[in-house]
């Protein structure tokens, strides 16, 4: 406790007491729920209960260092000795040459892409992806470094923003101690993150190769090499988030989603890969051999009405439908995904713009641009990561070989059931919060329920609406709650604006220089717009996932990617012009 400077801190230890005891209960009934037949011979088996009690340890102690602070301020104070202690990347001490943000920010998305394609040493080729629906919005590749992609990062993120919101955490955003130590807890929760999702996944999931050494060194210790792999992969994002937070332009998060996505959506246009048989079989292709139908929109509609057989008559009588509206990459898709890239770069120049003067230059004045998206695309990122992580605890419940025997959650079919070997809900809470993907989950049932009713399995017409009002509800309320949380953690919010503008020597003419002023009316504006940009995202997100995009990415993910791209522009162009006028710096916040 000397290294972390803990004296530093006041503490009742007598509080940790229960902590303690708490955490031996909890170790006795691990012990006789899973770990009462143990032989200590067992080697794989030891060292799993090690991890997972070394893990436990870790969460009892920080939860323990919280309670027994007591001093004043949040309890998240009791963290400081080790939120100061944590491995981060050194924010530059002055300012940082466009050039050198352009080389860090592409020299990351490089990297990113280099480690998405290479796989985990060790993983068999029958390992099943939970996070298969989730892709586009999480960032990674299945089976590569990258596997968990920024879902620890965004789901840190998303336990502190509702801890925040819901005041639980009892810390003012405006002040500077306190922003440091959300942040600094925030990184901590990250790393706890990747050990809750990495560890469950090598259990159940990503099974070890039996065909290399891995083979030969024994099931526990081979899980052992692949969450280390995994643990390592995840904390690489953090820090590549870091640097292009720090000595890049925009968001590392953002610029991984944009790149998975636009590359999604070149293959889901172009490619001339074959759907293969096993995939083709799931679909009423009109050809002599389905098996060879190209994935790609263009190169299978033009396969389809070269080979179709039975001529126009077919064409008229179902051809239109399977190219037009049928999986996988319907033309519908591809008119999707343009008319969402051109109805987001539309609102994404809509804007109010209150006019500024300067206090003392005469005749100096501008205007500050409160967009329809006020609070970007963030909510949206967030919401599904939720969703996301629903979708993975209501597996694991599910089929999980150890979770699955907890009382009453476990196999749960309220809670979530799923097929053999698929990572996508059929039925209880998690299919009605999953997505609705494309026209085959609820359009093609509502207008042919005999023909097309397989789509959604066993599920009944009234199951189906109910679906669709929960999803679009979740993503509507879901997206406009975490934007009213964003923009008080990032300083976006009235009360810091209006500082923003104060310090910058700006003012709104008519009105007196003061910030309680400014703040006043900004409070017109940024409330009302943020809810508006919430809802927006959100509905759009919900109808674009409904109506499908191209490739394997979500309407969700087409949606982030076009304003990810559209920010990065107007970011790029920002930067370029703080390099002109170095005055400009203090009025966006940079040093």
């Amino acid at each position: 406790m000397a290294v972390l400077d803990n004296m530093a801190i006041e503490r009742n230890y007598l509080k940790a007491i229960p902590v303690v005891i708490t955490y031996l209960a909890a170790m006795a009934l691990l012990y006789v729920w899973q770990f009462k037949d143990l032989s200590i011979y067992d080697y794989g088996e030891v060292a799993l209960f090690a991890v997972i009690a070394l893990g436990i340890a870790v969460i009892f102690l920080l939860v323990g260092m919280m309670i027994t602070y007591a001093g004043d301020g949040s309890k998240l104070y009791g963290l400081k000795p080790i939120a100061d202690k944590w491995p981060a990347v050194k924010k530059p001490e002055g300012h940082v040459r466009f050039r050198t943000k352009m080389m860090w920010t592409f020299g990351i998305l490089i990297l990113y892409f280099f480690l998405s394609n290479v796989s985990i040493y060790g993983l068999s080729g029958e390992s099943i992806d939970i996070f298969s629906e989730f892709r586009a919005i999480l960032a990674g590749a299945n089976g590569s470094l990258m596997h968990l992609g920024i879902g620890p990062i965004v789901t840190g993120s998303i336990i502190m923003q509702l801890f925040s919101g819901a005041k639980i955490i009892q810390l003012d955003l405006q002040k500077a101690d306190d922003k440091a130590i959300y942040q600094g807890v925030q990184k901590i929760l990250v790393l706890v993150m990747i050990f809750i999702e990495a560890i469950p996944q090598v259990y159940g999931y990503l099974t070890p190769s039996e065909s290399s050494w891995m083979g030969d060194i024994g099931l526990g210790w081979a899980r052992m090499v692949i969450i280390v792999q995994l643990i390592f992969g995840s904390y690489l994002v953090f820090l590549m988030d870091e640097v292009i937070s720090k000595w890049g332009i925009g968001s590392g998060i953002s610029m991984f989603i944009a790149a998975g996505v636009s590359q999604s959506i070149f293959q889901g246009t172009l490619s001339w890969i074959p759907l293969g048989d096993q995939t083709a079989a799931k679909y009423n292709f009109p050809v002599a051999d389905p098996g060879l139908v190209p994935s790609g929109t263009l190169p299978k509609t033009w396969y389809i009405l070269e080979n179709m057989e039975g001529g126009f008559r077919e064409l008229a009588s179902g051809g239109f439908e399977t190219i037009f509206l049928s999986p996988p990459n319907p033309i519908v898709a591809l008119v999707s995904t343009v008319v969402i890239f051109l109805v987001v770069a539309y609102v994404e120049s809509t804007q109010i713009e209150l006019p500024l003067s300067h206090a003392r230059a005469r005749g100096a004045r501008g205007r500050y641009p409160i967009r329809l998206i006020y609070a970007s695309n963030i909510p949206v990122i967030l919401m599904s990561a939720l969703l996301a992580n629903i979708n993975m605890f209501a597996l694991l419940l599910w089929n999980h070989e150890k979770i699955k025997t907890i009382p009453i959650i476990g196999q749960n079919w309220r809670i979530g059931f799923y097929d053999p070997g698929s990572t996508t809900a059929t039925g209880g809470i998690a299919w009605y919060v999953s997505r609705v993907d494309g026209l085959q989950s609820w359009l093609l049932p509502i207008l042919n329920w005999d023909r097309y009713s397989g789509y959604v399995g066993d599920h009944e017409m009234w199951q189906v609406l109910i679906h669709i009002v929960v999803y679009i509800s979740l993503m509507l309320f879901g997206s406009i709650l975490f934007a009213k949380f964003w923009i008080e953690t990032t300083n976006m919010g009235p009360e810091a604006v209006a500082r923003q503008i104060q310090n910058s020597g700006m003012r709104i003419p008519g009105f007196r220089r003061d910030p309680r002023v400014l703040k006043k009316v900004l409070n017109r504006y940024i409330p009302t717009v943020t809810v508006i940009s919430g809802a927006f995202v959100g509905l759009l997100a919900a109808l674009a996932d409904m109506v499908g995009t191209v490739g394997s990415t979500s309407g969700t993910g087409v949606l982030l990617t076009v304003g990810i791209i559209i920010r990065l522009y107007e970011e790029i162009g920002k930067e370029q012009m703080m390099e002109m006028h170095p005055v400009l710096r203090g009025f966006f916040g940079r040093e």
